[in-house]
């Protein structure tokens, strides 16, 4: 009998050693084990972001990294305690602290952006017409040293614009009223005849403005005897610029341009008068800058 045991029990201990090495045998290296735990927190959503670092000995797994969050490190903890062939864990991963923005970063960031509806617009400046700016007028009727009489006012257009700093400020057709400062008819043997003028006002948008400029004058005196400032303004189609020498009272002060005003009269040696169509062109220089309001008013 005793016999008979001795094989039997030889024969379970073998099976014992056999089902050991087999069950060894199957269980997965340490490479596998720690391939396996870093290829699932790569791609687990809650710990792809975490940098974690696996390794495996005899089963026992190692983990070393930063995770995002509390809840991340967890995750890879279990992650790692499932994974088939894992023995134990020593987890030494560390949470990363929440950054704080610098002080400069922060207050920008806090900073209000202004609406655009607040944003400071600049204040639009008034146009300034300097003084010794030309302007060239059109009469609206005519005058005449004979007719005309001190203090009479007249209407004429601007015939040519005036622009400042490249823009428009006195459009063409603008209304211009002036007045007559000397009217004085010649005498047909002696006496002098003088017609004189200047500009008071320009309208420009709706609003009149006040000027004041140098005075227009042409004087006509003996018998067939002219000032340079008429010959100047007569059918010859002259202009009097201011500074003319030679000329009677006032000549020179102002503008007279275009053929249509010069005497009205026979011969040169008749009793001329001077005497300016309607539609008559003619020059006056400002004596005291223009200001206009800012073109938004």
């Amino acid at each position: 009998m005793r016999n008979l045991h001795n094989p039997a029990i030889s024969i379970v201990l073998l099976s014992v050693l056999m089902g050991l090495s087999i069950a060894c045998s199957k269980r997965p290296s340490d490479e596998t084990i720690a391939k396996g735990i870093q290829d699932k927190v790569a791609t687990d959503p809650d710990t792809k972001d975490s940098q974690v670092n696996v390794t495996a000995k005899q089963g026992k797994v190692t983990l070393n990294g930063k995770v995002k969050t509390p809840k991340a490190q967890q995750r890879v903890e279990q992650i790692a305690r499932e994974e088939p062939g894992a023995a134990g864990l020593d987890d030494q991963t560390t949470v990363e602290p929440e950054s704080t923005p610098a002080p400069e970063a922060t207050s920008q960031a806090m900073a209000p952006v202004p609406s655009p509806s607040l944003v400071e617009k600049p204040t639009p400046q008034p146009i300034v017409v300097p003084a010794g700016t030309v302007l060239t007028v059109r009469t609206g009727q005519a005058l005449s040293s004979k007719t005309s009489q001190a203090g009479q006012t007249f209407l004429a257009t601007l015939a040519q614009p005036v622009s400042v700093a490249g823009k428009t400020a006195l459009p063409v057709g603008s209304t211009v009223n002036g007045t007559v400062v000397t009217a004085k008819e010649k005498g047909k043997i002696k006496g002098e005849g003088e017609l004189s003028l200047a500009l008071t006002s320009i309208s420009v948008g709706g609003h009149t403005y006040p000027l004041k400029t140098g005075v227009w004058s042409s004087t006509v005196k003996g018998k067939g005897k002219r000032t340079a400032a008429t010959t100047a303004g007569g059918a010859a189609g002259g202009a009097l610029i201011g500074g003319l020498a030679g000329g009677g009272k006032g000549a020179g002060i102002g503008a007279l341009v275009g053929a249509g005003a010069g005497f009205a009269g026979g011969a040169l040696t008749g009793n001329k008068q001077i005497e300016i169509p309607v539609e008559s062109a003619l020059s006056f220089t400002l004596a005291a800058s223009l200001t206009l309001p800012p073109p938004s008013h």
